[in-house]
Order: structure tokens, then C-alpha cells, then sequence
């Protein structure tokens, strides 16, 4: 196992810089994910760190060795892409066992490294068959396996699931956790799916633009995101964001009005702000409570769209200021329909706050 510091980290292509100075550190056992949008920079920093791509300047320390000039093969790491890259013509074990031929092993090594890989993936009884013969799920598997025969010392992912349907991806997800639980080796997992991000990681590193916007873990930047971007990347459905006025803001509270003139209270510091300031107000879908009447501390909207999940309904309201269709989720039998006027209570404690270069207002101490 092996831990990773990032310094300064950056990679340009010509004049266009992709990586704007990382700076990160991944301790030894570690379970961290990249997460942001496609073109974000988060494959290229896992392929920098696979020396698959030359740095353009910085530094990259696996272990206490710099490897900026090491070549893949003697970084001591193992990477499993998004296409399984398995060879057609060889049986599973074949596979497995590719890259342990090629570093010189014997068969004997490589009969036990294969067969110890295959068990901890259960998929012993795959092991003379073909690609062919497998389901993508099994693929994914194998190409799994191919990496961790190889004992490295550290993991890299590269969206392995996205080419799974949904429920290999959540059986995926599960078998993943198991799997680091059982190794305890450092393991770095690029997605865009915060789905993964959130129930896969120890930490999570959300990119945006070749920067990491926040680190931090799953739950932390649920309840804490340091500013928009995070706020409206992590949680599904989004955060709900809602254009505000400054009214007042004391030890005890902040004030803030929709553009209707609806009044809300939030349990958020802002008293750095002064009153007239525009302010992001951000409320998780979940946390707004369907009520039959206007209640004290509640919004009000029409509802474009009630879309029933059999666990949930979510609804799409037309409501001020807010950022496109305000989504509440709500209780399985909610009568409310599309043209019907909804009333949602706001929790002070469930309030966020962002200011106008959208960073995040504390909550009250």
C-alpha cells in the first residue's frame, strides 16, 4: 500500500492548461473519488498519476518517492479503464495472468495469484472461459482481477461501471466497497456519478474546471458544500437554489425575500453581508415539507409536473426566483397535481446561504 501527494500539480496541452495546480494528499488505505462533470480534468489527473500522461510541472509523490519521471510499469500502481480491455482469444485465468507473464513470474506464481484474485472476486468457476461467454458485469470482474494479481499499491478506477446497466452498477458498488474492505489497499475512483461518489468513498475530491472545488467526506459536503458548484453537484435530486434579498441578519438568524416578497428565516451567519445584499438561498428537495396551507417559514409555487416513484413523489414547481423548476420530494401518496398551488415548509436548520461570488454563509455556531 502506499499513500499520494499532490503538489502544485499541472498539465497543459500547448498554451491551454488543463490541471490548474492540484494540490491533494491520499493517505495510505485510503478510498478516495474524483467526481465532477465530463471535461472537468478528473481522468487526466488519475491518468497523471498513472504516468500515462507527462506533468507539466508540479509534483507527484507515491509513497516518499517522487515519480514525475518514473515510468507506469515501476510506479507500483494498477488501473482498471472504463472498456474492460480484455483479450478475446484468452480464457479468464489467461487474462489474469497476462501482465504477471510479461513481468517474468512463473507458472506456479501465477497459478496462486490468479486463483487468490479469482476468490476474493467469486468468480472461480469463470476462469476457462472466454470474454465472450461473460456478462459485462463478469468483465468487469476479470478486468478487476487483472489488476489485483498484480498486488499494487495503489488502485485507479476510470468510471469503471458506466457501461453496466443500472442494477450491475449498484451490485458493482457493493462488490467494490467488499473488495476494498478485504485488500485495504489506497484506492483513487474517477466518476461523474455522485451516486458512486457518495456511497463508494472515504473522501471525496469534487473537480470543476481542472480545480478542486472541496474536499472532504460524503456527508460533510452534503451538509456542508463550501460554495455553488459543490452544493448543486452533490445530493440527487439537486439542490433546490432560489435568486434572495438580505433582509436582516443577526447572532440569532438571517432574513432573507423571494422575489414575491415571501419571507424566510435561515439558521445561517450572513451578518459579513449588509441588508439589500442579493443572496443564493439552497434547499435540498428532501428537506421541503409538503403543507395543504401556507404555514410560518413556507414558500409557495404552482406544480408544473407530479412525478410518482412508488417510494416517493418528486414535484416540479414554477416557484420566484427560483434557478429552473423548484423539486420537492415528497411523501408516495401526495394528491397534489400539475396546476395545483403547493405550500413547502422551509426548516430554518435546513437553509443554506451563498453569497454573490457563491461562496457558502457558516451556519450559526
Amino acid at each position: 500500500m502506499a499513500h499520494l501527494k499532490l503538489k502544485d500539480l499541472r498539465k497543459a496541452y500547448g498554451d491551454v492548461e488543463i490541471l490548474h495546480g492540484i494540490d491533494l494528499e491520499i493517505a495510505d488505505g485510503e478510498f478516495i473519488v474524483f467526481v465532477g462533470p465530463s471535461g472537468c480534468g478528473k481522468s487526466t489527473m488519475l491518468r497523471c498519476i498513472a504516468g500515462l500522461e507527462d506533468i507539466s510541472s508540479g509534483q507527484l509523490f507515491i509513497g516518499d518517492e517522487l515519480v514525475n519521471d518514473v515510468p507506469p510499469a515501476k510506479r507500483g500502481i494498477a488501473m482498471v479503464f472504463q472498456s474492460y480491455a480484455l483479450y478475446p482469444h484468452m480464457t479468464v485465468a489467461e487474462n489474469m495472468a497476462f501482465g504477471l507473464r510479461l513481468a517474468g513470474f512463473s507458472k506456479a506464481e501465477m497459478k496462486a495469484a490468479v486463483e487468490r484474485g479469482a476468490q476474493i472476486l467469486q468468480i472461480e468457476h469463470l476462469l476457462d472461459r472466454k470474454p465472450k461467454a461473460l456478462s459485462g458485469g463478469q468483465r468487469q470482474r476479470v478486468a478487476i482481477g487483472r489488476a489485483i494479481v498484480r498486488k499494487p499499491g495503489v488502485f485507479l478506477f476510470d468510471e469503471p461501471l458506466s457501461n453496466l446497466d443500472a442494477s450491475l452498477r449498484v451490485q458493482m458498488r457493493v462488490e467494490l466497497a467488499r473488495l476494498h474492505q478485504e485488500l485495504k489497499t489506497t484506492m483513487v475512483y474517477v466518476t461523474h456519478d455522485q451516486v458512486e461518489a457518495m456511497t463508494l468513498a472515504h473522501r471525496i475530491a469534487v473537480f470543476n474546471a481542472g480545480r478542486i472545488e472541496q474536499v472532504g467526506r460524503p456527508l460533510d459536503l452534503y451538509h456542508r458544500p463550501a460554495n455553488l458548484f459543490v452544493a448543486g453537484f452533490i445530493g440527487s435530486p439537486k439542490m433546490n437554489f432560489i435568486a434572495t434579498t438580505l433582509v436582516s441578519a443577526t447572532d440569532r438568524g438571517t432574513r432573507v425575500h423571494l422575489p414575491d416578497g415571501t419571507a424566510i428565516n435561515a439558521a445561517i451567519d450572513a451578518r459579513r453581508l449588509k441588508p439589500g445584499d442579493t443572496v443564493t438561498l439552497g434547499v435540498r428537495p428532501e428537506h421541503l415539507e409538503a403543507v395543504r396551507t401556507a404555514d410560518a417559514n413556507s414558500l409557495h409555487g404552482t406544480v408544473q409536473l407530479a412525478e410518482h416513484l412508488g417510494d416517493t413523489t418528486h414535484l416540479y414547481l414554477d416557484v420566484a426566483g427560483a434557478t429552473g423548476p423548484l423539486v420537492a420530494r415528497t411523501t408516495p401518496d401526495n394528491p397534489l397535481v400539475a396546476g395545483d398551488t403547493a405550500h413547502l415548509v422551509v426548516p430554518p436548520a435546513r437553509c443554506h446561504l451563498f453569497d454573490g461570488d457563491g461562496l457558502a454563509l457558516p451556519p450559526l455556531a
